[in-house]
């Protein structure tokens, strides 16, 4: 856990100081792409189309507050753009993840939801994949390692609660010039799943 502290803190050392060199230099600094998703659905069945519905089924969002991981490719945002109206997502930060899996997680063993008790319950079923417990699992999350796929498969969707102080308009994007909460809202994710979490 410290080598992965170290490299998180190194990582955001290192952004910081290619930021202010940019800004020395009176250039641009280009921020690094956004690997992870972190993707809530905000509408429930009623009236909706099968197109919307089976690509919610795919993403494993089939609750309204459900949330899952997401990692950013153009399979992926192409899906969500047929989906864009039921869902919000966003690049969840480091303490996002940390604290959405050490509260909310659940294992998916044997097809069943059994709660992340023990370190004992990620080796046997990711231990093949070099995880063995719970800050193995976050580092594969956050930093979309090479075994994302089976980390975010073994985690079972996320059930959120309502966001305290309530959406804004579940009707309109969050892009929208009056205001919404549909769509992309990219860092402001975070503030969203604190309110849910």
């Amino acid at each position: 856990t410290q080598e992965y502290e170290k490299e998180y803190a190194d990582y955001s050392k290192k952004l910081i100081d290619l930021r202010r060199e940019a800004k020395v230099g009176g250039n641009f600094f280009v921020e690094p792409e956004a690997k992870l998703l972190f993707v809530v659905r905000i509408k429930g069945i009623i009236k909706m189309s099968p197109k919307p519905r089976k690509v919610l089924q795919l993403l494993r969002l089939r609750q309204l507050h459900n949330g899952v991981f997401l990692k950013v490719n153009k399979p992926i945002l192409q899906m969500l753009k047929l989906v864009q109206p039921y869902v919000t997502y966003g690049y969840p930060s480091l303490k996002t993840v940390k604290e959405l899996v050490y509260k909310r997680g659940f294992g998916k063993v044997n097809k069943q939801r059994i709660p992340i008790s023990d370190n004992s319950i990620i080796s046997d079923k990711l231990g093949s994949h070099g995880i063995y417990g719970m800050e193995d699992l976050i580092h594969e999350v956050y930093t979309v390692g090479p075994h994302f796929k089976q980390a975010t498969n073994f985690l079972w969707p996320f059930k959120l609660s309502a966001p305290r102080g309530g959406f804004k308009c579940k009707r309109h994007g969050y892009c929208e010039m009056k205001g919404g909460d549909w769509g992309n809202r990219e860092e402001a994710m975070n503030d969203l799943v604190s309110r849910m979490n």
